[in-house]
C-alpha cells in the first residue's frame, strides 16, 4: 500500500542527511512507501531505522513496510519557528501512535474544515517537495 502525495512547489527548508543505510528508507518514501527497520530476533520495528535492534541488540535488521494508520497522541502550531522554517510558519507539528505499536513524530497536514483534536484517527502521507520527500500525518 503506498502512500498518499501531497505536492510541495519548494524546497525542503532542512533536508535531511541521507546515509548508506537510510538510502532505503528515502528512496522509498519518494516512492510512496513507508518502511522502516523490524528485529528478526524479537520482531519489534524501529523508526529512524537503524542497523541494530534497540530493544535486544541484534543486528538481524529487515526492512518492512508499514502500518499507515494511527491516532493523533498530541500536536501543536509553531507561530515563531526557528530561521530556517520561518518561510512555512505557521505549521503544525504532531505525535502520532501508529497502530503498529511505533510512536512518531511528524509535520501534520490540514484538512479543511477539520480541526485537530488529540486521540482522532490519522494517516501518513508523503510531502514531495521539490528536492524530495518528507513523511507528515493528517486526520482521516
Amino acid at each position: 500500500m503506498t502512500l498518499d502525495m501531497i505536492p510541495v512547489a519548494r524546497t525542503r527548508a532542512y533536508p535531511p542527511r541521507v546515509s548508506a543505510f537510510t538510502q532505503t528508507f528515502w528512496e522509498g518514501l519518494r516512492d510512496g512507501r513507508w518502511q522502516s527497520t523490524c528485529c528478526e530476533a524479537c520482531g519489534k520495528f524501529t523508526f529512524p531505522p537503524k542497523p541494530v535492534c534497540p530493544h535486544c541488540w541484534s543486528p538481524r535488521m529487515q526492512w518492512k513496510e508499514l502500518g499507515q494508520r494511527g491516532t493523533l497522541y498530541s500536536w501543536t502550531r509553531i507561530h515563531a519557528a526557528p530561521k530556517v522554517f520561518v518561510d512555512e510558519a505557521p505549521y503544525a507539528v504532531c505525535v502520532v501512535d501508529l497502530d503498529i505499536g511505533l510512536r512518531i513524530a511528524t509535520r501534520l497536514v490540514e484538512r479543511e474544515g477539520q480541526p485537530f483534536q488529540c486521540g482522532m484517527p490519522v494517516e501518513l502521507v508523503v510531502l514531495q517537495y521539490e528536492d524530495g520527500p518528507l513523511l507528515a500525518s493528517r486526520p482521516l
